[in-house]
């Protein structure tokens, strides 16, 4: 997520805004696990892993949303 953007630009916003910070840090968190186990080497139900991926989603929505309100878009 946010791929387009500099690390270090990230960095700054995560530093000052400890509620993104968190939020970011749980998106990636569960976009790990969600890989781990799309690969088989995380074993999930598949309720649980659609469960992840609706969180993941929703969690990216609002990163996005806060990413904008920053000015940072």
């Amino acid at each position: 997520m946010f791929e387009h953007q500099q690390k270090d630009h990230i960095d700054a916003v995560m530093k000052a805004n400890p509620e993104f910070r968190r939020l970011y840090q749980y998106h990636q968190e569960l976009d790990s696990k969600v890989h781990d186990a799309e690969l088989g080497v995380l074993p999930m139900h598949g309720d649980t892993l659609l469960g992840m991926k609706k969180e993941k989603l929703l969690l990216k929505d609002r990163l996005t949303r806060m990413w904008g309100k920053l000015g940072n878009a």
